[in-house]
């Protein structure tokens, strides 16, 4: 295995941070706003479907 002095490794790891594609501001607000659109359809989604098979159990046990 090659040893890297330090100053080899902070001049390439620069090299390689300023390769990175950043994303915008408003992309970041973008997509963070989906995230928590998506997370609250979802909860939304599963509180229904929950709320649906408690009835249904409920029903089906106070019928016996």
């Amino acid at each position: 295995m090659a040893t890297t002095n330090p100053l080899q490794f902070i001049q390439q790891t620069r090299a390689e941070v300023s390769k990175i594609s950043w994303p915008s501001r408003r992309e970041v607000i973008l997509t963070t706003v989906m995230v928590f659109i998506l997370a609250v359809l979802a909860a939304t989604f599963f509180f229904l479907v929950d709320l649906v098979i408690r009835t249904g159990l409920t029903e089906v046990l106070a019928a016996f």
